[in-house]
């Protein structure tokens, strides 16, 4: 080894070896610095020398870089990954984007169609269709309910292009902080999408095709836009869908009105609709509106005295089903619909014959009779229908309550109406020469088999028909309609409005043929209105949101069915009902009234049908299954509810009496005005020609004039067998030749 001169120091080559043991190692190569000569370098021979000096060189580089060769390390790999993954999910999507219909072809599906039903007045009676309630525009809303689903579902609704990463990342880590899911990632853009494209069920290719079905939304569609379709279709539990049927749903109010604390229940209602309902779990309801409260604070849309006035208000409480006797007519309309126009397609304005303040009356007084007395008598039922004289349905209740039960019992079921038909039976008296004065006898009657029987089980004697009518008197409705025939008064009722069919027979006096409530009721309407078909009809017009009229009825021209004589001699035997028969207690004091009470055997049914110049009104109270009530007659409780709900429907109009009760009797020439200041009704039209009366029926009395041979001159005597002649004749007397009883 050469030695080392004066002033010289060896340094170690850049290029020198590194061993694991030794650290830096000098050999021939190094060189001499200060002016010595160089020393040439000899690499170590043989490949380990070369992979030693590979290692070494390793060595010396990380020991440069401190931590940052793991740092680079990691961001390489990262990067490489990054880049296979992105691969990975382009090709997922071009994969299950290939699978979908050619956007080209995409389209927003129609909504499904509503049918928004009208009162009389414009007010809605209800919404019908597969969503509960029409589509609003953005602006027509609440501004709190837009307000209130932004804060809680997507709070960068408004800057996000369909899809959040922040909040899709802020949801990944809630999830796996918290253990399980309790938060979603989707924006208000990939949950319309879903709703309107997709299946609930959840799969990668559902979500890869909900995230591109948002991306073509937010191209094709505004912000404004996007957030009204989502409010007008997204399900907000109890058969709503859209925020209006929501809001008629669980505050009878529309969307349009409703307040700060409502909006945010409904809003709270989107996560999970069922559970949080406010109609199943009111205290559930409120508590997620409060979480939605504090969120509309944290952005900024109420102030801290709004969000105080909002937690500070009940909770909100709904029915577990619609309420309301409304619905009953609604649900008649949509039965009606179909035979009107067809299939239902697009959005429909249906404006119906409807008094909505009647209908509430209606039923405040149904409810209050079952309320007070249906326990104690065992009633547990009851309807009612109220029509003018062109036959408009003004009310209808079908039940006691729609929420417990839809079965509409005033147009639906069909039941006997007992006494309640005998006016048929009178009125066809009279159109074959029969009187109110005429003079039957009230004695036992003999029908075949048959042997009919007054409800007290009593007999007057020699009675007139007025008085006959006004007492309910069954063997004198059985003699009038075997002398007028069975098919006759079929006939008849037929021609005013019944048509159910009926039985001709005998027994068909005391109304054993079952009908609705709603065709007695408009059979009643030509006593009212001078005799006219009263063709009971709840639909005015039927038009498309854009105010296309597809339907209008022509209900304004109705034909004549009786004879303006016999309206006014049935006026004023009806009139006696109420004023000194069975019907006492239906009297409304100040007004003009007539009516008729109808019991079935064992008390099934009970009913009351009147009629005042105004309104033509049917009651019924009984049970669903058919059981007797505890004697109730059509002149207890259902003539208390008729008094009562006409007393209501009258108030503030002024009283007209009945047509052809007072002045002078109308004149009977076809188109002639009748006498004594009274007129046909307003928009009738000229009467139709009237039909003829029926003839006599064969094998009866059909002559007034024929009685018994050798009948004394004064006393009752019982009739012969109805049906049954006797080959003689009775003498008449001065006042029913004068009469022409």
């Amino acid at each position: 080894m050469a030695s080392r001169k004066s002033g010289q120091r060896i340094e170690p080559s850049f290029g020198g070896d590194y061993d694991d043991d030794d650290g830096l190692r000098i050999d021939a190569s190094d060189r001499v610095s200060g002016g010595g000569r160089k020393v040439k370098r000899t690499p170590p021979s043989g490949k380990g020398g070369r992979q030693t000096r590979g290692r070494r060189a390793g060595r010396a580089g990380g020991s440069g870089g401190g931590l940052f060769g793991p740092v680079r390390r990691l961001a390489y790999w990262c990067v490489v990954l990054g880049i296979w993954g992105a691969i990975g999910v382009g090709g997922l999507v071009l994969y299950y984007g290939a699978r979908m219909p050619s956007a080209t072809s995409w389209s927003i599906p129609e909504r499904p169609p509503n049918v928004k039903i009208l009162a009389v007045n414009g007010d809605i009676v209800a919404n019908r269709g597969a969503t509960g309630g029409e589509a609003l525009a953005l602006e027509d809303m609440s501004p709190y309910i837009p307000q209130a689903v932004i804060a809680i579902e997507d709070r960068r609704f408004y800057s996000h292009f369909g899809v959040d990463p922040l909040g899709l990342a802020r949801a990944v880590l809630t999830n796996l902080t918290s253990g399980r899911m309790v938060q979603g990632g989707s924006t208000l853009t990939q949950q319309l999408a879903k709703n309107l494209f997709l299946s609930p069920e959840r799969t990668l290719e559902r979500k890869v095709q909900e995230v591109l079905l948002a991306f073509w939304l937010e191209q094709k569609y505004t912000k404004d836009q996007i957030l009204a379709m989502y409010l007008n279709r997204v399900f907000f539990g109890s058969n709503a869908y859209g925020v209006e049927a929501a809001s008629r749903r669980y505050f009878n109010k529309s969307a349009r009105d409703v307040n700060l604390g409502e909006a945010a229940v409904l809003a709270g209602l989107l996560k999970a609709p069922s559970r949080l309902s406010p109609a199943r779990d009111p205290e559930a309801a409120e508590a997620r509106a409060q979480v939605v409260l504090g969120a509309m604070r944290e952005e900024g849309f109420i102030s801290d005295a709004e969000i105080k006035t909002a937690m500070s208000q009940t909770p909100t409480r709904a029915k577990s089903f619609w309420s309301g006797a409304e619905h009953y007519v609604a649900d008649m309309v949509m039965d009606q619909l179909p035979g009107m126009i067809g299939e239902v397609s697009q959005d429909l304005i249906v404006d119906t014959t409807i008094d909505l303040s009647l209908e509430k009356k209606a039923e405040e007084v149904l409810a209050a009779s079952l309320d007070e007395e249906g326990g104690k008598l065992n009633a547990s039922q009851a309807a009612l229908v109220s029509i003018d004289g062109t036959g408009a349905i003004r009310t209808l209740v079908g039940g006691r309550d729609y929420a417990e039960s839809q079965f509409d019992r005033a147009s639906k079921a069909k039941r006997q109406p007992g006494s309640a038909f005998k006016p048929f039976v009178y009125a066809a008296a009279l159109e074959i020469g029969r009187t109110p004065m005429s003079v039957r006898n009230d004695a036992p009657v003999r029908i075949g088999n048959w042997t009919p029987e007054n409800y007290d089980q009593k007999y007057r004697g020699e009675v007139t028909l007025t008085d006959a009518l006004a007492n309910s008197l069954n063997t004198i409705a059985a003699q009038l309609v075997m002398e007028v025939g069975p098919p006759n008064v079929v006939k008849l009722a037929h021609r005013l409005g019944i048509d159910s069919e009926m039985q001709a027979n005998a027994s068909i006096a005391l109304g054993t043929s079952e009908v609705s409530l709603v065709e007695l009721t408009s059979s009643y309407a030509p006593f009212m209105n001078g005799g006219f078909k009263a063709t009971p009809h709840v639909i005015r017009r039927i038009s498309t949101a854009d105010g296309t009229v597809l339907y209008e009825n022509t209900y304004d021209n109705p034909p004549r069915v009786l004879d303006p004589a016999i309206v006014s001699e049935m006026n004023q035997m009806l009139v006696r009902v109420l004023t000194d028969g069975t019907g006492k207690k239906a009297r409304l004091p100040g007004w003009e009234a007539a009516g008729k009470t109808g019991t079935t055997q064992s008390f099934r049914d009970a009913l009351f049908v009147g009629y005042t110049s105004n309104l033509t009104t049917g009651v019924w109270f009984g049970n669903d299954d058919g059981k007797s009530m505890k004697k109730v007659t059509g002149g207890g409780l259902p003539a208390k509810a008729w008094h009562d709900f006409m007393v209501a429907a009258h108030e503030g109009l002024s009283p007209s009496p009945l047509f052809g009760t007072t002045g002078v009797q109308p004149v009977f020439d076809e188109g002639s005005p009748v006498a004594g200041g009274e007129a046909l009704p307003d928009g009738f039209g000229d009467p139709a020609a009237f039909p003829e009366r029926p003839a006599a029926m064969d094998g009866a009395i059909a002559v007034d004039q024929s009685r018994p041979a050798g009948e004394p001159t004064g006393g009752p005597v019982p009739p012969a067998g109805v049906g049954e002649t006797t080959g003689a004749t009775r003498r008449t007397t001065l006042f029913e030749l004068l009469t022409g009883g």
